[in-house]
This record gives structure tokens, C-alpha cells and sequence, in this order.
């Protein structure tokens, strides 16, 4: 680095040689060597390591039955699938115990449905071995179904770290809420301040209560303020006239598993709702019809631009 330390375990490693360092990597695009078979290619950095032939097969043996790959270890990573090649990839760099794993974008290359059963093979082999996984992605799903902590960087700044649910939940930036997951974004004017909170009012003219995270505490009466608010948060209500926003719905998109119902508000803004389709409990809405939007004042996050 141009400046600073690099810290693992409260040591600096910046003055030891990259490949004297406890730190291995997964990478993209697999770098598995086509001319060895599977157990050759795991065994191969302890090898390099120095480690005795007796050493070398008895961890790559340990490795083979980690990923569940014993059946192949004499088949050339060339004739096996792209699922399969990621196992070796991770029992290659699994095999010397690093102290950190860094893993860049490793399912990207992979199909739906195998990314999805790669993503619980990590999370068991991440708690099997309890070496520290830094997975990076930019997909925002993987990155809050996989994760113990999250850290949202843009253009090399850390904006937020923490759990996968206060991430999604209490968003710090615009940025942040805006990156991680869908949100509707809303613009309120603060009617007073109280401590930690604030009454805002809509453009509709409704009042609500909302939490100030410590970085908007300046926010004074008649600023404006961002918020942020989830879609699944919000609920879809024939009464307009209770309601906290109305407007004329324009398009129902199915999901499968949820519905979303796109809103025009009166201010020409987009309002997204989000509803688990439930059998017993569906009601239909039709396209063009007048709707309202309820919420409470809890899920609305205040956020700083």
C-alpha cells in the first residue's frame, strides 16, 4: 500500500514476502492446473510448502473428503464440472491453513442453482475449518446470505460495516441503502427534534416520528431529511383517505414467491410494494386503480446523502 500497515492478527505482514504470508486466495477463475489430476492440484502448494510425501497425502486425503470429492481424486481438473473445479479450488487453498482465505468472486462463473448450493458448501466449510473468509461480490444477496459481517465500500471508502441485518435494516448513506437490496427513497421536511428523533411531514402532508442516526443529529427544524424505506415494509390499503400515501397503481409483477406493486404518487415519484403471495389472504389489485400505502414509522430509515 501506498501508505499504512496491513494487520492479521494484530501483526503487520507488510515486510514478509507474498508467499511467506498465512493468506491464500480463490480466485475467479479457478487457476486450477489442467495437466494434474484433483488430488495433485490440492497437494500441490504443500509441495511448494516443503511438506514430506506422507504430509502431502495425508492433508490432501483430509481435503478430498472436506469438499466431498474423494471419488475424483484421479480425475484431471479438465474433466470435471465447473462446480467441482470450485471444490478443488477451495481444498487447493484450503490445504495449507491459511489464517485468512480471500475468496474473489468465486461463483460468478457458475449456474443458478449450483451458485446457490456453492454458497452453503462455503458457509459449511467456513465453520468446519474457522478460518476467516473474505469473500468479495457484488451481488448483494450472496453478500447478506453468506455473510457474518458486511462491509459496503465505494470508491475504496468503507461507508458501513456490520450483521447482514443491521446492513439491510439500518442503512448509514444513501449509498448504502440504495446498493443493498431495493428501497424507495422519500424526501420529508423535519417539523421539530426531539433527542434522537424527528417528526417529519410528507409532501402528503402526514406526520411521522423517525429515528436520527448520530451522523444527522446537526438536522435542525425545516431541513429536509432522506428516508428509506423497504418495499416488504409497506402494505397496499383500498382506504386512501387513512393512509399515509396514495397514488394509482401501474404495473403488478409476479414473483413466484412475492408480488410487486409499482405506485405513481401524487408527486410523480415510484413507490414499490412488496407482498409474500399467500393463498389464503390474496386479494387482487388491478392496474390503474386508486391505492394507498401504509407503514409504520419504525421501518422508515433517515439517511445521510
Amino acid at each position: 500500500p501506498g501508505a499504512g500497515n496491513i494487520l492479521l492478527y494484530g501483526e503487520n505482514i507488510l515486510g514478509i514476502p507474498p508467499f511467506k504470508r498465512p493468506v491464500n486466495t480463490v480466485f475467479q477463475n479457478y487457476a486450477l492446473f489442467p495437466h494434474m489430476t484433483v488430488a495433485e492440484n490440492i497437494g500441490f502448494g504443500l509441495e511448494m510448502l516443503g511438506q514430506s510425501k506422507q504430509q502431502v497425502s495425508e492433508t490432501t486425503q483430509k481435503m478430498l473428503a472436506l469438499v466431498r470429492m474423494q471419488d475424483l481424486s484421479n480425475r484431471h481438473s479438465s474433466q470435471i464440472s465447473g462446480g467441482q473445479q470450485q471444490r478443488v479450488a477451495l481444498a487447493r487453498a484450503l490445504a495449507p491453513q491459511p489464517k485468512v482465505l480471500l475468496l474473489d468472486e468465486p461463483l460468478s462463473a457458475l449456474d443458478f442453482k449450483l451458485r446457490k448450493d456453492m454458497q452453503l458448501e462455503l458457509k459449511r466449510l467456513q465453520h468446519e475449518t474457522g478460518i476467516t473468509f473474505v469473500f468479495v461480490t457484488h451481488d448483494q444477496e450472496e453478500a447478506l446470505t453468506m455473510s457474518d459481517r458486511v462491509a459496503v465500500m465505494n470508491a475504496g471508502r468503507i461507508l458501513q460495516i456490520g450483521s447482514p441485518r443491521d446492513i439491510y435494516d439500518h442503512p448509514a448513506e444513501r449509498f448504502v441503502a440504495d446498493f443493498v437490496g431495493d428501497t424507495n427513497f422519500m424526501s420529508a421536511t423535519i417539523e421539530s427534534v426531539q433527542n434522537e428523533s424527528a417528526t417529519v411531514r410528507f409532501e402528503s402532508g402526514d406526520c411521522i416520528d423517525v429515528k436520527l442516526p448520530r451522523m444527522l443529529n446537526n438536522k435542525k427544524q425545516g431541513d429536509k431529511l432522506s428516508l428509506a424505506i423497504r418495499p416488504e415494509h409497506a402494505v397496499l390499503t383500498r382506504d386512501t383517505t387513512h393512509a399515509r400515501l396514495a397514488g394509482t397503481l401501474e404495473n403488478v409483477v409476479y414473483f413466484g414467491t412475492d408480488t410487486r406493486y409499482h405506485i405513481r404518487l401524487g408527486d410523480n415519484s415510484d413507490f414499490v410494494v412488496r407482498k409474500q403471495n399467500d393463498p389464503q389472504n390474496h386479494v387482487d389489485y388491478n392496474v390503474g386503480e386508486k391505492i394507498g400505502i401504509s407503514f409504520r414509522g419504525d421501518v422508515v430509515q433517515a439517511l445521510k446523502d
